[in-house]
């Protein structure tokens, strides 16, 4: 399976039903700074399309304690709400908002 590269700091591999993102270390304070801690087991985001980011988190508030980040419109296009599962895993929900995402995801 061939990689895409949108630039020299994260690069995915992508099936017809599932993505797997790499970024550099450069990539990830991006997110939220601190967030993934190397070798603390939490360098990895586990990463959810949904049609409305900002309607997920409305409907987590009741659930969630605490938020990583709130909802944020990232510089590649999407609009992304963190959190960290009981585990302490970094999940990820975004919804594509620039042209260039949407047509990325248009699949």
């Amino acid at each position: 399976m061939q990689a895409t590269w949108p630039n020299e700091d994260f690069a995915e591999l992508t099936t017809s039903s599932a993505a797997v993102a790499i970024g550099s270390t450069r990539t990830v304070p991006l997110f939220a700074p601190g967030a993934a801690r190397p070798a603390d087991n939490r360098t990895v985001i586990i990463e959810f399309l949904v049609d409305d980011v900002d309607g997920v988190h409305q409907n987590l508030a009741g659930f969630v304690e605490e938020f990583v980040t709130e909802p944020t419109r990232m510089p590649w296009g999407n609009r992304s709400l963190l959190l960290g599962d009981p585990d302490g895993n970094l999940v990820n929900f975004f919804t594509p908002v620039t042209p260039a995402a949407i047509e990325k995801f248009a699949r």
